[in-house]
């Protein structure tokens, strides 16, 4: 199906360490800021202010709240909303940086989270790095990574972060329309294995990706369950 894509990202104002299995147990992490993109001229970019017009050390309540004031009513005029992993981190964090958890479980449950569809195919996840590298797409900038980013934002080095995040959604909209129009994702695993999944109906939204069977996944020691990112729905 043919949609008009508006990618969205989020970055935390806080970070966790990369050792931790559980990463909620160090919230609130406050949003540094956000980029949305729909492919017309730059991405738009998100973040706090102070009242001398600076940038803030992160978005208050309010200002998050219009940033999904701003996603719904892109949603409303026909775009539907793009991420990696939107379901089981941005959209949670949104939530509960906006108070606004029904409009963010909506907006989360009609999005298309390219990881998640991924990750209710196979069982597992996949870095967004990994997969637009393995579509031959620049991926990532060099230099940085999402663990990263905080302490880069509390450091000052905020226009590093702006051009991140605003590189973050382009790669995800150039991600998308490949895999759409190939009708399948590849990737090189970490044993440099080629790996390939068809998608030939094109990305399916997390509501419609969570009716997918359960995968065999009999062959890992600890498999994700789906709760790991659809959890948060049930607050």
């Amino acid at each position: 199906m043919k949609r008009n894509y508006m990618a969205f990202d989020v970055e935390i104002a806080k970070g966790f360490p990369e050792s931790s299995q559980d990463w909620k147990a160090y919230r609130p992490f406050g949003i540094s800021c956000a980029a949305t993109y729909s492919g017309e001229g730059q991405p738009r970019l998100w973040y706090g202010s102070t009242p001398d017009g600076g940038i803030a050390d992160q978005m208050s309540r309010e200002e998050a709240a219009d940033l999904v004031a701003y996603l719904a009513s892109e949603v409303q005029s026909g775009w539907t909303i793009l991420t990696w992993n939107g379901l089981g981190f941005d959209f949670d964090i949104l939530a509960e940086e906006s108070g606004l958890l029904d409009k963010c479980r909506e907006l989360a449950l009609d999005h298309v989270d390219m990881m998640f569809h991924l990750f209710c195919l196979q069982g597992y996840g996949l870095g967004l790095d990994t997969a637009a590298r393995g579509m031959g797409l620049p991926g990532k900038p060099a230099g940085m990574s999402g663990e990263q980013v905080p302490l880069y934002w509390s450091r000052g080095r905020r226009q590093e972060v702006l051009m991140y995040v605003a590189q973050d959604v382009r790669t995800t909209l150039d991600l998308a329309k490949a895999v759409e129009r190939l009708g399948h994702l590849t990737w090189l695993s970490k044993r440099g294995i080629r790996t390939e999944v068809y998608l030939p109906s094109g990305w399916l939204t997390a509501r419609q990706a969570m009716q997918l069977p359960l995968p065999d996944t009999s062959w890992m020691s600890r498999p994700w369950p789906r709760s790991k990112f659809t959890g948060w729905l049930e607050r």
